[in-house]
């Protein structure tokens, strides 16, 4: 007997150290790391074989080895990968709460390429659920980090969400545009799978756009890298698309042949998720018969008397089995109240959370409609003062008048600049504004802003000084518009705080990547400075250096939160240096693409051609209406086209426009929104049932950005916002009748 009791004691003490051991070896952060991985990468492999137990069990695994480690990154991409399998397998509310979880880990780790990927996934779920609007909107926040991150590869798959969720909504155009991206994405990436993909979902779009051919063509295209690549499910949602194609085209023994082709693989790929499925329950199946079998041999053992020392050994193993067994019983009991309290927790402030979104929701809109309405009767009046104050300017007045005219159109000017700031922030703030890329001459855009702002530095006896590199080329692809206001800004806000000295600007390369160049803009005066203390809040909104300096030097102090917006919107970062009493340096860098490809010449002619130039284009004929309630913004709107030349007829409601354009061929509506009866908008409208081509301008004081999709609804051919800038309207006006021309030509 002391001879068993010997080996237990022996046993006993080979099992805590081999317990010990292994205890270390699992406790190596490293192996943990690596286990955690390679769970991970299985859960992916048996996802893509339709194994989907196994795959929770990983997924899992994973995710108790990720707590364990505290590894905040790992354990927000298993709430990732958890939610979208909960998503394929159609546990939609499961999948929000799990992806919910990634996103606020990632977030609070700064997981910014993974959070991104979990955005993705979320909007998926959303588009399942078809609630397309919410989908959209994680598609965007998705879109915009995968960018910040400058992880372009995987825009190609955003694009394509986005095109199936418009389709969805049948914004077939939207569709086209987004599929045209994520195939062009695809390709550049070499991702096959998502280019057969959009592929297949463009070809859908033009068949649902009446074009057939062209939807047979891309259709097919799709289906080639499908069968190619033999991605199954992309071959399978092929069949269906290729046979409502060949249908539209009357091709009946070429749709017979893709549904048979359809119900085939659709069989296949249905057969095989069942094999997984039952593979996963024979196995389950194997293991209970394996428990029934030990239960058996231990039952055995207990009976038989002929071995007592066996008996001994299993007594005091049993012993030491329930006590371990007690301890975990006792263990998982405290965890799971701890999980309970832990989730009426986090349900408590996931309730509060929604109800804190609804209300930003609702502020949000609030404060839309508010910025729609007060900008709107800020701006019609405005359009008076600006427009008489110009025309009186014209028209040779008295002496003593001109000072007082002056005076009358800064005001206007300066208030309808603060207004546009606003808007302007408005719209950075809601992460709006687009980018909108076109070849121009980097040097002769600087070098006209300088010319443009030169009167104002001449009269604060400053002298402009322009150094651009001379090894840098001129021509560039970016959004011009927003670098010259960037540089307007920046260089204005020297010659605002400068006297009796010098403006630097200077523009050379720092990096280049490619076609990509990161160039660096330098604006330095020696103007009175920034003090210490005021530089870290230069960049916040209604911010300047004192309310000294705002009295003496006047300014919205949104100008710099402006720059700064537009700047990052541009991939770029912005600094500054200064020296209070020596003067301030502003530089940042933006990527450029360069190119051989020159401005357009259309853009050189449009500032000069009402100016007189008029060879290419016979006014005599040319008919414009416009549709305008206030009296005063009749007679100024009409006194500008005359001066361009142009004759138009005018009327103040939207009844008697629709009545007018129906029986008379006028080749331009310059139409207002708000009136009498009905609006603007409810009168083109009716336009359109008539006539799709003609030219109707929107000549509205509203510009904020959420009301602009009412307008391309309601099949306006573009926008003039009110008070408008004489080169802009021009420019636009110009564009219609030039386009007309050559149209006609054509025909």
């Amino acid at each position: 007997m002391s001879q068993i009791n010997n080996y237990i004691v022996a046993f006993l003490m080979l099992l805590s150290f081999s317990m010990s051991s292994q205890n270390s070896i699992d406790e190596d952060p490293e192996i943990l790391q690596n286990n955690i991985d390679y769970r991970i990468s299985q859960s992916q492999s048996e996802l893509e074989k339709y194994n989907y137990y196994k795959a929770e069990k990983l997924l899992n695994e994973a995710l108790k080895l990720a707590l364990k480690l505290e590894d905040k990154k790992s354990t927000g991409i298993v709430y990732s990968n958890k939610g979208k399998l909960q998503l394929i397998i159609e546990e939609d509310n499961k999948a929000i709460k799990s992806l919910n979880k990634a996103i606020e880990i990632q977030r609070l780790s700064n997981d910014y390429v993974n959070l991104a990927h979990s955005y993705r996934i979320l909007g998926e779920v959303y588009a399942a659920q078809n609630n397309h609007s919410q989908a959209l909107d994680y598609y965007r926040s998705s879109k915009s980090l995968f960018e910040q991150e400058d992880l372009n590869e995987n825009l190609a798959e955003i694009y394509l969400l986005q095109g199936k969720t418009y389709t969805s909504l049948n914004k077939y155009k939207e569709a086209k545009t987004a599929f045209d991206k994520a195939i062009a994405g695809a390709s550049k990436y070499n991702l096959l799978d998502i280019q057969s993909y959009a592929l297949i979902n463009q070809a859908k779009v033009y068949h649902k756009l009446g074009d057939n051919l062209n939807a047979l063509t891309v259709g097919n295209n799709g289906l080639k890298i499908a069968k190619a690549n033999k991605f199954s499910v992309i071959l399978d949602d092929a069949y269906i698309v290729l046979s409502d194609i060949n249908e539209g085209l009357g091709n009946h023994e070429q749709v017979s042949n893709y549904l048979r082709a359809h119900i085939k693989l659709s069989d296949s790929i249905n057969d095989l998720k069942r094999s997984n499925v039952s593979k996963d329950e024979e196995m389950e199946h194997l293991l209970n018969e394996e428990r029934e079998k030990n239960k058996e041999v231990t039952q055995k053992l207990e009976e038989s008397e002929d071995n007592k020392e066996l008996n001994t050994l299993i007594s005091i193993l049993s012993v030491a089995l329930i006590t371990i067994l007690s301890l975990l019983t006792l263990s998982l009991y405290k965890n799971n109240n701890i999980r309970l309290k832990t989730n009426n927790m986090l349900h408590k402030k996931n309730g509060e959370l929604i109800i804190a979104k609804e209300k930003a929701e609702l502020a949000s809109k609030t404060k839309a409609n508010f910025l729609s309405t007060v900008t709107h009767e800020l701006r019609t009046p405005l359009y008076a003062v600006t427009g008489i104050s110009n025309m009186l300017l014209d028209e040779d007045p008295k002496p003593e008048q001109i000072q007082h005219l002056k005076s009358l159109k800064f005001s206007g000017d300066y208030l309808l600049t603060f207004i546009n700031d606003i808007l302007q922030i408005n719209k950075i703030e809601a992460n709006k504004v687009e980018i909108e890329p076109e070849a121009f001459n980097l040097k002769k855009k600087i070098n006209n802003i300088i010319l443009a702002l030169n009167n104002s530095a001449l009269d604060n006896n400053i002298k402009i000084h322009f150094d651009y590199d001379k090894n840098l080329g001129e021509n560039f692809i970016a959004d011009q518009l927003k670098i010259s206001q960037i540089l307007i800004n920046l260089i204005g806000n020297s010659i605002k705080f400068t006297k009796d000295g010098d403006i630097w600007i200077r523009i050379y390369k720092i990096q280049e990547k490619g076609n990509i160049y990161t160039l660096r803009f330098e604006v330095e005066d020696n103007g009175i400075g920034i003090s210490k203390e005021k530089q870290d809040h230069m960049f916040e909104s209604f911010s300047q250096g004192s309310i000294q300096i705002n009295r003496k030097y006047g300014g919205t102090g949104l100008g710099l939160s402006i720059v700064k917006g537009l700047i990052e919107i541009l991939k770029g970062k912005i600094y500054l240096k200064s020296e209070l009493g020596k003067g301030t340096t502003f530089f940042f860098e933006i990527p450029l693409e360069y190119t051989q490809q020159e401005e357009s010449e259309n853009e050189k002619k449009t500032a000069s051609y009402f100016n007189g130039d008029t060879n290419e284009l016979d006014l005599t004929n040319v008919k414009i209406l416009v549709v305008e309630d206030n009296k005063i913004n009749q007679m100024i709107t009409k006194k500008i086209l005359t001066k361009m030349k142009l004759s138009c007829d005018v009327v103040d409601n939207g009844e008697e426009a629709v009545d007018l354009i129906k029986n008379n061929k006028y080749d331009i509506i310059l139409m207002d929104i708000h009136m009498p009866g009905i609006s603007g908008i409810e009168a083109t409208k009716i336009v359109r049932t008539f006539d799709k081509e003609l030219t109707i301008f929107a000549l509205t004081a509203v510009t904020i950005e959420d009301k602009m999709h009412e307008f391309e609804e309601a099949g306006f051919t573009d926008i003039i916002p009110k008070p408008f800038k004489q080169e802009e309207f021009e420019k636009k006006l110009f564009n219609a009748l030039s386009s007309k021309k050559a149209n006609s030509a054509s025909a």
